[in-house]
């Protein structure tokens, strides 16, 4: 891919537009969709798609600059520029869309505003009615501002200043008391913020219809306390101890089978893989309580039995 503009679009977060080298149309993808971008030092960063997904000639992107980060945001800002050439992944989804409800609730919460924007071309191009509440501390930090005041959805679009009027505040408890009929909220942003979303939510809408993208995962446990359990393949009957401090893809790589891995914080779903027999420790952010039924995210969670048999 070769970065074809970069600006910075607001404090902190830098905006890139990526296209092909040759400049033919680049693979399709869905609302919600992230793509992997791989930097140097073997880092690898996931990525939100903010475009209309109509659109085949870029993938547009938002990176906020984390001080506390790895290193990979600070790549991005300081040394990838315009004309510089990068490898990404395919785009995959991991919060996808439902296209079929009549109604959808958007809430994004800085940064996390990427994939909400993607959605909200989709929803617009369908036809289907949508509201858009993108809150932020304050306008110097809220990225994309001019482009959503100017979209053809603009009309929809609620902005939320936490230094600003009280009357402008997000009222997320009011605007979660009621489902409307069909009704799906999808939301993305800091940890806290959706903790709160989920749990406002939980009286007055079902688990199916409340779909939440995380960009770190900070809850999962420090391995202090933790006890081995073994992991079996149910397909060709091997096993493996996997000891305190140690990831099942870790161990699994070891001997030979490698698993795609992407973010390794349980937060992507590159890693989820079915569940034959044993209860999981869940220790991600992406699986919906359905999901945990039967699966797992090899990258971070653990088992609560002795063993683990696994689709693999």
């Amino acid at each position: 891919m070769r970065v074809a503009s970069k600006r910075v679009c607001a404090e902190g977060i830098a905006a890139f537009d990526l296209v092909s080298l040759d400049g033919s149309d680049l693979p399709a993808f869905t609302a919600g969709s992230h793509i992997d971008v791989f930097l140097p030092g073997k880092l690898t960063r996931q990525y939100s798609l903010r475009n209309d997904p109509s659109e085949r000639h870029r993938y547009a992107i938002g990176v906020l600059r984390e001080p506390m980060g790895r290193g990979g945001s600070a790549y991005m800002h300081e040394r990838l520029a315009a004309g510089d050439t990068i490898e990404t992944s395919l785009p995959r989804n991991a919060f996808e869309l439902d296209e079929t409800a009549p109604f959808s609730l958007l809430v994004a919460g800085g940064i996390g505003v990427t994939p909400i924007i993607a959605m909200a071309y989709r929803l617009n191009a369908l036809g289907h009615d949508f509201a858009f509440h993108y809150c932020a501390r304050d306008a110097k930090r809220m990225a994309f501002r001019d482009e959503l005041q100017a979209s053809p959805f603009a009309d929809k679009v609620y902005f939320h200043l936490d230094d600003g009027p009280a009357e402008q505040i997000l009222d997320l408890g009011n605007l979660l008391a009621r489902r409307p009929a069909g009704g799906h909220l999808y939301a993305c942003g800091p940890s806290g913020f959706l903790d709160v979303i989920v749990a406002k939510a939980k009286a007055t809408w079902p688990a199916e219809a409340v779909h939440r993208e995380y960009f770190a995962n900070i809850s999962t446990p420090p391995a202090t306390g933790d006890m081995p359990f073994t992991v079996k393949l149910a397909r060709d009957g091997r096993s493996f101890e996997i000891a305190p401090g140690r990831s099942i893809v870790e161990v699994l790589a070891e001997n030979g089978f490698l698993v795609p891995v992407s973010c390794e914080q349980g937060i992507c779903g590159t890693c989820v893989t079915r569940v034959v027999s044993g209860e999981v420790d869940h220790r991600d952010l992406v699986l919906t309580d359905k999901q945990r039924a039967d699966h797992i995210t090899l990258c971070c969670s653990r088992a609560q039995t002795d063993e683990l048999v696994l689709d693999l």
